[in-house]
């Protein structure tokens, strides 16, 4: 019997590896995955350096103004008309490297009637997607309590909203743009993420202002809220993820080990105390800001490995990135609260 040249669908160019081509689709699922799934990547600044462990965010103050009166020399300090502009700064640390991971086994992957690696992908990604998620919100909700390093203004809290009905909703979201406004955060790029029970309950009202079909925004037919009160409504499971941590000091969730402490406590990373954001009556709460509110330092962009083990006869992927997340303009981030 003559030997034959089989076609390995998974070699570039007919040599090299047989899995090289099959390792780049799972890749693509990764990145995929991870892309659909965040709501928070394009909500904050991310800043990506080549090296190092922290990356500086400088925070300037304010100046004043002064009616010059004639014959007044405006360098002498007596006068009172020169600003003393503060300076400080906000380090962001690049935490450990967050990985998700599995093992498929040589054996298992042949005898299997179906594809797995696709699944196995996309879980991988959405894994790392609800992590990136969870610590950006969690530092949102902590910018909102946070305060300013040069004595400026502070974040905002709302507290005893009406966050069960359409009504209590849109006038919380209208004190939020309230409060944004009184300190001074920028009109653009303004968001509130909100469990999708909340958002279901504002797409579903007749209250003017959200329905398109009475002249407002809404869009019941797509399922979309454009906004309210100049605010870009997000949903996302996530949030109630956070809710349900209440108190998530501890929790064993690895988030206590991260080299950033948005909260300031002792060593908590972005585990802090949630329980305001849960009320009574099944009553939840959501939170609000623009991208300047906190920031993410990239190290490592999302990236995949595989290796074929041979010792463990399968192949290992692992999903990965090297990021830290902090709190940068408190006075931008509001927190609503629900009634108790």
């Amino acid at each position: 019997m003559s030997n034959t040249s089989p076609s390995r669908l998974g070699q570039i160019n007919g040599a090299g590896d047989d899995k090289a081509l099959f390792l780049k689709v799972f890749s693509g699922e990764i990145l995929t995955t991870f892309e659909e799934m965040n709501v928070m990547k394009d909500l904050h600044m991310v800043r990506t350096i080549q090296s190092g462990k922290t990356a500086q965010f400088p925070v300037t103050g304010i100046a004043d103004a002064k009616y010059h009166t004639v014959g007044d020399d405006i360098v002498d300090a007596s006068n009172n008309y020169l600003s003393t502009i503060k300076h400080a700064e906000r380090l962001i640390a690049i935490d450990d490297v967050l990985i998700a991971s599995t093992f498929i086994a040589n054996i298992d992957e042949l005898m299997n009637h179906y594809d797995v690696r696709s699944i196995y992908a996309k879980e991988l990604g959405k894994a790392l997607a609800k992590r990136f998620d969870i610590a950006t919100m969690k530092t949102l909700f902590a910018a909102a309590g946070g305060t300013s390093p040069i004595g400026g203004k502070n974040g905002t809290t709302v507290s005893e909203a009406d966050t069960l009905t359409a009504g209590g909703l849109v006038d919380s979201l209208y004190a939020c743009a309230r409060a944004l406004d009184e300190k001074d955060a920028p009109d653009e790029g303004r968001f509130a993420i909100m469990t999708p029970s909340q958002y279901y309950t504002l797409l579903t009202s007749d209250n003017v202002a959200i329905n398109r079909d009475n002249g407002g925004v809404g869009n019941v037919a797509d399922g979309v809220i454009a906004r309210v009160a100049g605010i870009q409504l997000v949903k996302s499971n996530h949030l109630d993820d956070i809710i349900n941590l209440g108190d998530a000091s501890g929790n064993g969730t690895g988030d206590g080990s991260s080299n950033n402490d948005v909260f300031g406590g002792a060593g908590e990373g972005y585990n802090g105390d949630f329980t305001g954001l849960a009320g009574a009556d099944d009553a939840k709460g959501f939170i609000a800001g623009t991208r300047e509110a906190i920031g993410t330092v990239k190290l490592l962009d999302l990236a995949t490995e595989s290796e074929y083990q041979i010792q463990r006869q399968g192949t290992l992927f692992v999903a990965k990135y090297a990021m830290g997340h902090g709190v940068l303009r408190p006075e931008c981030a509001v927190k609503v609260l629900p009634t108790a």
